[in-house]
């Protein structure tokens, strides 16, 4: 399989080549351009973009270290399927940190913060209308980012962005069923709140917000049956 069919990678030499690869591999995966249970071979790799074993090597060591391929030694490499269980347990850990992180922010509603949710919520809300599902999930998920940032809990995101590649699938493949237009209307609420000043306000959005990824997994486990695993954990 040609990987470059999902997207382009145009290596920059200057930088170490191993995150490149890996990069750029996660957001394949995670777009679900390689779907569960897909192939990826290491020889072809080293084919296509012209490497040697060591990155290719070390760039798919990082994205088994995250979950996202699973490795058969002398067999096989395959895009890990969807871990419904720990899938479940990163919205856990996100629904209660995020809700705190709002209502930290209400309590000063710094000019900047606000400005530049914002700015995010517009990003969001004209993937929104291209009807760009990988799009959207990139704005919605740069939304998120800034709420760890002004909130000073950087260090938490990159965290659980190491085990975040399941939760990502799970809400990519529910979006089309779920609709766009409502993240949309639920960041604009978290965004009054905060600038309000009301902490409950924009914690209760944010709790509202999270409340569908349970929904989400439901939906994913039944119509994509052979993309999930330990779904018997699901709530």
């Amino acid at each position: 399989m040609d990987l470059a069919t999902g997207g382009r990678l145009s290596l920059d030499r200057t930088r170490q080549i191993a995150p490149q690869i890996a990069d750029y591999l996660r957001d394949q995966i995670i777009s679900i351009t390689l779907a569960p249970g897909t192939p990826v071979s290491r020889n072809g790799l080293q084919q296509q973009f012209g490497l040697s074993q060591t990155p290719v090597r070390d760039a798919l060591q990082k994205l088994e270290e995250e979950g996202l391929i699973t490795v058969y030694p002398q067999h096989a490499t395959l895009v890990s399927k969807i871990d419904m269980s720990l899938s479940r347990q990163i919205h856990f850990m996100r629904r209660a940190i995020e809700s705190d992180a709002v209502r930290l922010l209400s309590e000063t509603a710094a000019p900047e913060t606000i400005r530049a949710l914002r700015h995010a919520n517009a990003d969001l809300a004209a993937m929104r209308d291209r009807d760009d599902a990988p799009g959207f999930q990139k704005a919605d998920k740069a939304f998120h980012r800034i709420i760890f940032d002004h909130a000073r809990i950087r260090d938490l995101w990159q965290i659980l962005q190491r085990k975040s590649g399941h939760l990502d699938r799970v809400r990519l493949l529910a979006l089309p069923s779920l609709g766009m237009g409502r993240v949309v209307q639920l960041h604009e609420q978290i965004i009054d709140g905060i600038a309000a000043g009301d902490g409950e306000a924009a914690a209760a959005a944010m709790r509202e917000h999270m409340s569908r990824t349970p929904k989400m997994a439901e939906m994913v486990a039944r119509d994509y049956p052979d993309y999930v695993e330990n779904e018997g954990d699901l709530p």
